[in-house]
């Protein structure tokens, strides 16, 4: 009986020790799986997901296509009223992009009107004359001329 209980007694001591005593190879072989699965596996997702939510909500640039010019509208006397702080022609009544200094019509250097002191001044000084207003003109959309071909669309919208 004695050896009965004793022989129980090891399988138990037996059946304890592995869990007590485990084989700790096994476990350290699957640590770098366990690492790239548990670490890099996130980090990679967060990245990718980041990625995915700035190329969705990036910042586009627009462009539109314009004409270089467009007519200035008249008064009531057929004078031409031309918008302050936008470059134009006097001679032909046409306002132009900004940046733009010359006339494309007839190449005459472009005016502009302070919008401070409402003071005409040519369009290459940087500074009212009168004022001392340093502004620079720049478009609020990035433009593209239009080819000399047919407009978007084909030359049946024409």
């Amino acid at each position: 009986m004695q050896e009965q209980l004793q022989s129980i007694w090891d399988q138990i001591l037996k059946i304890t020790a592995v869990f007590v005593t485990p084989n700790w190879g096994d476990p350290i072989g699957w640590l770098p799986v366990l690492l790239l699965v548990g670490v890099v596996g996130p980090l990679l997702s967060i990245v990718a997901l980041f990625w995915v939510w700035y190329r969705i909500r990036k910042p586009r640039v627009r462009y539109e296509y314009t004409e270089p010019s467009r007519s200035a509208p008249q008064d009531a006397s057929g004078a031409w009223v031309f918008p302050t702080g936008e470059p134009f022609c006097p001679r032909n009544g046409l306002i132009f992009e900004p940046r733009m200094t010359r006339c494309d019509v007839c190449g005459d250097p472009l005016r502009v009107t302070c919008p401070k002191c409402q003071v005409v001044r040519a369009a290459t000084d940087a500074r009212c004359g009168n004022c001392g207003l340093a502004f620079s003109l720049q478009p609020t959309v990035r433009t593209a001329r239009r080819s000399p071909g047919p407009p978007p669309g084909g030359a049946a919208a024409a």
